[in-house]
């Protein structure tokens, strides 16, 4: 009840970043239906009913990570004093914000039965005949257990990461759960390395362990045997199960390396002897590496499995289904959103700092051109990865 009371007063904009993390649950969730549904239709093709909802696999952990965000993004803003005032500790107001993820997404997987079973044909008689055959299993009872228990997916995990998510983040005593390690080198002002880290700040200790992640990635890609039994999406033919397991290394290493890479690209930015705008753009990298690496990552991850894709779809001369067209469309939504959502939050953290900046009389286009060096440098950063990677991941 207290979810739904804070759900009623949240502002227009939390209500949009809701209203998208229930759609990005309800388009899982239709996803999974249809690896039902086509179960249903196929009684035999057990191990193609497996691979159906391996590649529902992706779907579920970006809309997860969204709902997590989103979770996130919104817990701070709550009034923390009077939520503190009615007996909610520190373990309740995280309780309360993993209920409240849980609610939203559980209400994203009723749409998506509903909707699903709207197309069936279930709630007027007449299915939708736009969508591949056997993807609705029209002619079959839906096993209610079974529907339930995957729609039932995404919320639970949702709610579990946001709790864990959240515990980690309120820890009281003090210590870092970040996997960060701080840097023992101090600026001499002045010298050649202004602008260099100061030793109580922490420099992500991701980045080596990304690079050797993507590089036995690609290695594991480059050397799969040549017997392609996991198919892929629509038809576009099929990898090798070493592969498929290559790529996964190199997207988490993208992830994990996220955070070192936006740090070492404010490091650079701000060594040399920089001037102002130097400074002022690599420190604000520095200092944000955390908050937008991983989301970026993920994003990187993403533009190189569709840069990949693209390439393999013009290869095959195959059009898209629709609900592999559904799968991309969502994948993308949730990682867009989430590095929104990150963008979002580090430009609420540098408020007190553009305030302090405006009471130094600094010129608001010195602010502007700082934000545009930032999103150029993340914007090369994030790409030349993603492109390389995909140039280098083999084609099965």
């Amino acid at each position: 009840m207290l979810s739904l009371r804070l759900l009623r007063g949240a502002s227009p904009a939390a209500l949009g970043r809701w209203v998208l993390a229930a759609l990005a649950s309800c388009g899982t969730g239709l996803l999974l239906l249809a690896a039902l549904g086509w179960a249903l239709a196929h009684p035999g093709g057990a191990s193609h009913t497996v691979v159906r909802l391996g590649w529902c696999v992706v779907p579920a952990i970006v809309s997860v990570q969204l709902a997590v965000a989103v979770g996130r993004a919104q817990s701070t803003g709550w009034p923390r004093a009077g939520l503190t005032a009615v007996g909610l500790g520190r373990n309740g107001l995280v309780l309360l914000a993993a209920a409240t993820v849980t609610l939203v997404c559980a209400c994203g997987s009723v749409l998506a039965l509903l909707v699903f079973l709207q197309l069936r044909g279930d709630v007027t008689g007449v299915p939708y005949h736009g969508v591949g055959p056997g993807l609705l299993a029209a002619g079959h009872s839906l096993p209610l257990a079974g529907a339930v228990t995957l729609l039932a997916l995404v919320p639970l995990a949702a709610g579990a990461a946001s709790a864990a998510r959240l515990r980690t983040e309120q820890r009281p005593d003090g210590r870092r759960t970040d996997g960060q390690r701080p840097d023992r080198g101090r600026a001499r002002p002045g010298g050649p390395d202004a602008g260099a880290i100061e030793p109580d700040e922490q420099v992500p200790a991701g980045l080596p362990w990304g690079v050797a992640l993507i590089a036995v990635g690609l290695a594991l890609e480059a050397t799969a045997p040549d017997r392609h039994t996991f198919p892929l999406p629509s038809g576009l033919g099929a990898m090798a199960p070493a592969a498929v397991g290559g790529w996964v290394l190199t997207a988490a290493g993208l992830v994990l390396a996220g955070p070192g890479l936006v740090h070492a690209c404010g490091r650079l930015l701000a060594a040399y002897r920089p001037g102002g705008l130097r400074l002022l753009a690599g420190r604000g990298l520095q200092h944000e590496a955390r908050r937008l690496g991983r989301p970026l990552g993920l994003l990187s991850a993403t533009v190189a499995a569709l840069v990949a894709g693209y390439g393999l779809h013009q290869d095959s001369g195959r059009s898209l289904g629709p609900v592999t067209t559904c799968a991309v469309l969502l994948i993308c939504m949730c990682v867009l959103a989430s590095a929104a959502l990150a963008a979002r939050e580090s430009h609420a953290a540098r408020a007190s700092a553009r305030a302090a900046l405006r009471e130094l009389a600094a010129p608001a286009a010195v602010l502007r051109a700082s934000a545009a060096v930032r999103a150029g440098v993340l914007a090369v950063a994030f790409l030349v990865p993603a492109l390389l990677v995909a140039a280098l991941s083999p084609t099965p």
